[in-house]
């Protein structure tokens, strides 16, 4: 009698219930893939846009070569190619506006008779204007003498029609000084590149933050200090007017 009954027992078979449900989930899964794989047309022009704003490729290229590169390949080396052109005309610009000052500045000390005591030369730094002492101090002191005032008025005039960095550097020679107010010749050489900035700033409304003082002391020298002549080369104060180009290196 019982298995006559199970026999008679009507419905689906039992592994319909399993394979109905693994049917639902494989059918999920393929909508879950269908649903990620739509492009909001939008943000893609968004984030395309961005990549091509930094120029994205400049920083991640790809390893595999492509013959035929796409529109955004060809405006990325574009763009490079006038920031190129950008940066050499701006360079261009500058040596021309540096030129003109070293001769303005030249011209000036060959009308004043300065040239045996006041420098002007272009080097990679940029302008370099290299003045003895006796232009600028009495010995061992800070204070800028009057007479220095009409050449120092001079680079002030010209620094004001140039956007460019100044580095004032203070030199001496190797004779040791103690005084109240310079314990050695780091002070002093310090104090003399302080006085000239402070001068230009004051006298001619230029922008502080331009300026750079540094003093050397006496571990520069540009000759031997083995004479008076040569002690008197050695303490000076030069005043360097910076190419844009040049990237100072520590020695």
């Amino acid at each position: 009698m019982q298995r006559r009954k199970h026999e008679e027992d009507k419905g689906a078979p039992k592994w319909m219930v399993t394979f109905s449900d693994l049917f639902m989930l494989v059918l999920v899964f393929f909508i879950l893939l269908f649903s990620m794989s739509q492009i909001d047309l939008v943000k893609f022009k968004a984030v395309a846009e961005s990549f091509k704003q930094v120029n994205f490729l400049d920083y991640h290229p790809s390893a595999v070569p492509f013959e035929h590169p796409t529109d955004f390949s060809v405006e990325t080396e574009t763009t490079n190619n006038q920031k190129e052109e950008t940066v050499s005309m701006d360079a261009a610009e500058s040596e021309k506006k540096l030129q003109e000052l070293l001769s303005e500045v030249q011209d000036f000390l060959e009308a004043n008779d300065l040239e045996d005591v006041v420098v002007a030369n272009r080097t990679e730094r940029g302008i370099v204007l290299v003045l003895e002492e006796k232009v600028l101090f009495e010995t061992a002191e800070a204070r800028i003498l009057p007479i220095a005032h009409p050449f120092l008025d001079k680079v002030g005039m010209l620094l004001a029609k140039l956007p460019n960095l100044v580095k004032i550097e203070g030199h001496t020679d190797n004779r040791p000084i103690s005084t109240e107010k310079y314990p050695s010749n780091w002070e002093l050489s310090a104090a003399r590149a302080s006085s000239v900035i402070r001068y230009l700033i004051e006298e001619h409304s230029l922008d502080p933050e331009r300026f750079v003082a540094v003093g050397y002391g006496d571990t520069r020298p540009i000759v031997q200090n083995s004479s008076n002549e040569n002690y008197q080369k050695n303490r000076r104060v030069e005043i360097v007017i910076s190419d844009p180009q040049y990237e100072e290196k520590l020695n």
